[in-house]
């Protein structure tokens, strides 16, 4: 069993266990896919299976600029593009489901109001990509969000179910719900941040509520061999804070999610951006825990990803940035060929430069 062995993902062939990260990428002006996302995508298809970057589920989802929603009929009809030519290619690819909660700022909301969260805490020192003062884009400080109101929790839920019905109708394979990096979900999960005494509040099982409840939502509208989700156990990005029974409430997710029959479950390490703590003796806990395809994230070599595959700690491995300046990445491994290195600069925001324009091996810009 190798990184390059095709892969049953819940009823969906996959031609590798080499899978492209979601990224960030800031490339949609108006919030709508266009034609250079879809030959972004293209390029990619080779993956395993892609999975694209984050899109917001609605306006109060977002918390940077340039980002693609999955709410309007123009975004479901620019993602659709976007899942033809990948499928024309033969490519496999899964949405990644998006909201920011509390990092955002009120230049991005509805009717410029304060963000949603699980309680009204700001997140400080932490900024997302909104309008500054002077009507410029550029990075701000968020918002202190106010805290969603029991009934309302039930209404986000539902906003995720619409935007997985509108995946589906943009012809993608999946959706990847995001669970991590300190959105929303998240912030009802971290005990150190959720003081909320209702339903999802206190306990483990309440605050593992909302997650559970929206992904059961999803499962039951677009079918749970179609519900990916990504977690990331012990992050501290956006101001995540550590919490005394953190092992625990994570460990109890995966048991909980086990149940689900899900098309995966997304492992993201932020050992590289944060310093975390999801060591490998916790990660064998974690895959004792779940029963089901088990995905990795987190600075992953070839050697490191084949190396974690065989000692049976995951099914699938998950690159971001090799993708983003190797098209072909699948084939470089396939191959034995030297990676071209990326350049951050253009990460984020832009045009085609660093976006579209890194040739195949052997290729010409």
């Amino acid at each position: 069993m190798t990184l390059l062995t095709p892969y049953d993902l819940a009823g969906t062939p996959l031609t590798s266990r080499v899978v492209m990260a979601p990224m960030t990428r800031s490339r949609a002006k108006d919030t709508v896919p266009n034609a250079s996302t879809a030959e972004y995508y293209r390029q990619r298809a080779g993956a395993g299976l892609l999975i694209t970057e984050g899109a917001q589920i609605s306006q109060e989802g977002q918390g940077y600029l340039f980002t693609p929603g999955i709410f309007s009929p123009q975004q479901v009809t620019g993602w659709k593009n976007v899942t033809d030519e990948v499928h024309e290619l033969g490519g496999k690819i899964f949405i990644q489901l998006w909201h920011v909660g509390r990092i955002s700022h009120t230049s991005l909301q509805p009717n410029g109001d304060n963000p949603v969260s699980s309680v009204d805490t700001l997140a400080e020192n932490t900024t997302c990509y909104g309008y500054d003062a002077n009507g410029e884009p550029g990075q701000v400080q968020v918002t202190r969000p106010r805290a969603l109101p029991t009934a309302e929790v039930a209404r986000v839920s539902q906003d995720f179910v619409k935007a997985a019905e509108n995946a589906i109708l943009a012809g993608f394979d999946g959706v990847e719900i995001h669970g991590a990096n300190g959105y929303i979900l998240e912030q009802f999960i971290n005990g150190g941040l959720n003081t909320r005494t209702d339903q999802y509040g206190g306990s483990i099982e309440n605050r593992l509520r909302f997650l559970l409840e929206t992904v059961d939502l999803i499962s039951a509208a677009i079918g749970s061999h179609r519900v990916g989700l990504r977690v990331a156990p012990f992050g501290r990005l956006s101001a995540m804070p550590a919490f005394s029974d953190e092992r625990e409430t994570w460990l109890a997710a995966a048991a909980a999610l086990s149940s689900r029959k899900l098309a995966y479950l997304h492992l993201s390490d932020q050992d590289s951006l944060c310093g975390n703590l999801m060591n490998r003796d916790f990660l064998r806990e974690f895959r004792n825990a779940y029963e089901g395809t088990l995905m990795f994230a987190g600075s992953l070599t070839e050697e490191t990803a084949q190396t974690m595959l065989e000692e049976g700690l995951i099914d699938l491995a998950a690159f971001g940035r090799p993708f983003i300046s190797n098209p072909d990445l699948v084939d470089r491994f396939r191959r034995g060929l030297p990676l071209t290195p990326f350049d951050r600069a253009t990460f984020y925001g832009g045009g085609d430069e660093g976006y579209i324009d890194y040739p195949p091996y052997g290729g010409h810009d």
